[in-house]
């Protein structure tokens, strides 16, 4: 099989996301010199880092990170772009892999007993054809080990962008839109509530705050990037 993968690759080779030169056998999505440039941040391993005292005073929650930093025009900005807009699903299963094996460095982070993403209106679900959280969520389940749930979560009306809104229009334009379906099978469970990219953290905050009505629940937070 893998001599049959080698043939067709001389022909129809995959291609780095980033700097599209060929990838050789083993790497996926992304070269190893384009890997190395990806600009981690270590959060996971740093209480009260920046995403944590983001929602310092706003909602209760055990730990925050973001993998990455997202620079305008950088590479983590083009790879989300691609992810999100261009249908390059394996892209959040891939960077999310490697994420859920970073999250088991940190103790916090072990704990995790289940893992959700943000979810999407169904209409915006339906236009973009999939919801790219799902893929992140997807790959850091597999590589932390841990169980996964798309469907707990819902949103329950369509919003609009949020791009150019300041935090507080923000958090008003995603407050009370999240509800929690079958609460008791989260119910004493450590959450882990993922998303692509944190900027004000009005859409996490409001997620978790719906999240925080089942009865014992303790809620982490882990984006693939942080905006800041």
């Amino acid at each position: 099989m893998s001599y049959l993968s080698d043939f067709i690759a001389l022909f129809y080779p995959n291609y780095c996301l980033s700097c599209n030169n060929s990838l050789i056998k083993g790497e996926k999505c992304l070269c190893l010199q384009c890997l190395a440039k990806l600009p981690k941040t270590d959060f996971h391993l740093q209480k009260d880092n920046p995403v944590e005292m983001l929602f310092g005073g706003r909602v209760p929650i055990f730990r925050a990170t973001a993998f990455y930093f997202f620079h305008k025009e950088g590479i983590i900005q083009h790879l989300i772009h691609q992810l999100k807009y261009k249908g390059r699903r394996e892209i959040g299963n891939y960077l999310g892999l490697l994420f859920g094996l970073a999250l088991l460095e940190s103790e916090d982070f072990q704990s995790i007993d289940i893992i959700l993403p943000i979810p999407l209106h169904p209409h915006k679900r339906k236009k973009r054809g999939y919801n790219q959280s799902e893929f992140i969520c997807g790959g850091i389940a597999k590589g932390m080990k841990k169980e996964y749930n798309y469907n707990l979560l819902v949103r329950t009306m369509d919003t609009k962008t949020q791009t150019k809104k300041s935090r507080y229009n923000r958090w008003e334009n995603v407050s009370q839109i999240f509800k929690v379906l079958q609460p008791e099978k989260l119910e004493g469970k450590h959450i882990l509530l993922v998303d692509d990219v944190v900027t004000t953290g009005a859409t996490l905050e409001a997620t978790v705050q719906a999240l925080l009505e089942v009865p014992n629940t303790k809620i982490s937070i882990a984006c693939l990037a942080c905006a800041y």
